[in-house]
């Protein structure tokens, strides 16, 4: 039994104590991405209830926190309004259609993960500089401290002459303004100063509870929780416990009109949840100095998405935000995020009225301070140091966070790395030249030959003006890409084209391999050399009898 809960946790009392903090922290964020897609809040509460516990106990990633996250939202919100048409264009009108077609795209959604993870796609993750990661780290913590800066605001429902209802927010003022930054700055304040004194107790939900009580006792006039979602449109936090939703069966028609509407929505946000998922969890591994299984992550985010589709919750991934707050506050086994899921439903349930007078203002004193711990400051100090490449992708990675999303910044960070990766290594192939005894010009190549080095390779040789006969040898060197055969293969044309020889010597196994494939004329240039002068060993001769290349060395 001790070995079953040994694999959930191996510090009960701080995952669960984290669990708690975190769930606080989760509401308001999940609540602001619920009305951002414009749907009922209760609908991404309880996906973050069924991901955020699903994920936890299967995921590849002990101490990573899943929800409904803003990531995946945004890209709901054209296919919700789309889907809403669509329903009304039936022949038996269906009204709020979108939320039907938001569960089967949350479903599909979860069905791509899962593939994704059982062909091992998550180790792709691994690919990823860490230039992308810091650029990433960087503009998650703005786009999270920008949403803070947005609870600052109250909404008002504005209804124009045309009838079209909107809602505008405005920005606190005077008193209340003050009121809220002071109580924010008092609990950074309890954040900072708490764990010097002691670390018995976590931070953040102390800080929480004690920003409470002096709301409540003092009966301050402070935007709440409850105040909040109130203002957003909802009717509050009180909810029912999750049941598979049969309205979607009932409403959805199910056929390839369906398919082709909400697959591209499925795919994008399959993809932003995996990649925000697999980078928060490079993040922990960071943090906590261990190590993640991304195609386990996948899988399980997969089906933490299929099971709140089809119990009429949203779609969402591993947040970042939520999971720093975790860490720092000492959660590190799944029990976390099990405590997590299980304290948000019991709000939902029983709760929901003391959760309500929260301030606000306490919950974005902790994201203040999260943001604070996950900015990677480091940044300014090494970018002067690091590759001119390297500050561009940071920088490039932060801004397009900020401004589109993660994945589009993600792929933009990798595409940019490879190509500089690609254009340093294409300027390293070098070819020395010396003539033998016998008259036979000899290359040697130096550097890995790929599509981008080709057109210095080719440079290095002159078919017309070369003795009769030549070697190349590419002991130091690797053909890499199809590109590299073909110019090669070009190389040799030349010179036999001009009457001349040529041999390709000390290919490795796999090179001559793809060239044999290539053309079976490669078969009459490459010369078998058992010569290797990167391995002339000294050797004992009575340890060694037989020629070295027969013994296998480990």
């Amino acid at each position: 039994m001790t070995q079953f809960f040994r694999k959930f946790t191996t510090n009960p009392k701080n995952d669960i104590l984290s669990g708690i903090t975190v769930s606080l922290a989760m509401i308001p964020e999940v609540v602001a991405f619920a009305f951002v897609a414009q749907i009922d809040p209760l609908m991404a509460l309880s996906g973050a209830f069924i991901i955020g516990l699903i994920a936890a106990i299967f995921g590849g990633r002990p101490g990573l926190i899943s929800g409904a996250a803003g990531a995946v939202a945004v890209i709901f919100v054209t296919m919700i309004a789309d889907g809403h048409t669509k329903g009304l264009l039936f022949d038996q009108p269906v009204n709020n259609m979108g939320i039907f077609y938001l569960m089967a795209c949350v479903i599909l959604m979860g069905i791509i993960q899962i593939l994704a993870g059982v062909f091992k796609l998550g180790r792709f993750v691994r690919l990823i500089p860490h230039s992308v990661m810091l650029g990433f780290v960087n503009g998650l913590a703005i786009v999270i401290f920008w949403a803070q800066v947005k609870m600052f605001t109250h909404k008002s429902l504005v209804v124009s002459a045309d009838g079209v209802k909107e809602y505008v927010s405005n920005y606190m003022e005077g008193a209340e303004l003050y009121l809220m930054l002071g109580l924010v700055f008092l609990t950074m304040a309890i954040m900072t100063i708490l764990p010097k004194i002691t670390k018995k107790i976590p931070a953040a939900l102390t800080a929480i509870l004690v920003t409470t009580f002096i709301a409540i006792g003092f009966n301050l006039d402070v935007s709440t929780v409850g105040s909040y979602i109130i203002e957003g449109g909802g009717t509050g936090l009180k909810g029912e416990f999750p049941t598979p939703n049969i309205e979607l069966w009932q409403n959805l028609p199910i056929n390839w009109d369906t398919l082709n509407f909400i697959l591209p929505y499925a795919f994008l946000a399959a993809s932003v949840g995996l990649i925000e998922s697999l980078m928060t969890m490079n993040l922990v591994d960071e943090l906590t100095d261990t190590r993640g299984n991304g195609d386990q992550e996948c899988i399980a985010q997969g089906a933490g998405n299929i099971m709140s589709g089809l119990f009429g919750g949203t779609g969402g991934c591993g947040m970042i935000g939520q999971t720093v707050i975790n860490i720092n506050a000492g959660g590190r086994g799944r029990l976390s995020g099990i405590v997590m899921a299980l304290t948000l439903l019991t709000f939902i349930l029983f709760t929901d009225k003391l959760i309500e007078q929260v301030p606000i203002a306490a919950l974005v004193g902790v994201m203040f301070m999260m943001v604070i711990e996950t900015f990677a400051w480091s940044s300014f100090r090494i970018i002067k140091k690091i590759p001119k490449s390297d500050a561009f992708v940071l920088i490039t990675v932060s801004a397009v966070t900020v401004i589109f999303d993660l994945a589009i910044a993600v792929f933009v960070g990798v595409i940019i790395s490879a190509l500089a990766f690609a254009w340093e290594n294409a300027k390293r192939i070098r070819a020395r030249k010396r003539m033998r005894e016998d008259g036979t010009k000899v290359y040697e190549i130096w550097g890995p030959l790929f599509f981008g080095s080709i057109t210095a390779f080719n440079q290095k040789f002159d078919p017309k003006n070369d003795p009769q006969n030549v070697e190349i040898d590419f002991v130091e060197s690797r053909i890499s890409d199809h590109s590299a055969l073909e110019a090669i293969f070009n190389l040799v044309e030349k010179y036999e084209a001009e009457g001349k020889s040529i041999k390709l010597k000390h290919l490795s196994e796999d090179c001559k391999l793809l060239m044999y494939k290539a053309s079976p004329k490669f078969r009459e240039v490459i010369v078998e050399a058992v010569d290797d002068p990167r391995y002339h060993l000294a050797a004992n001769p009575e340890e060694f009898p037989k020629p070295l290349s027969e013994y296998k060395f480990k």
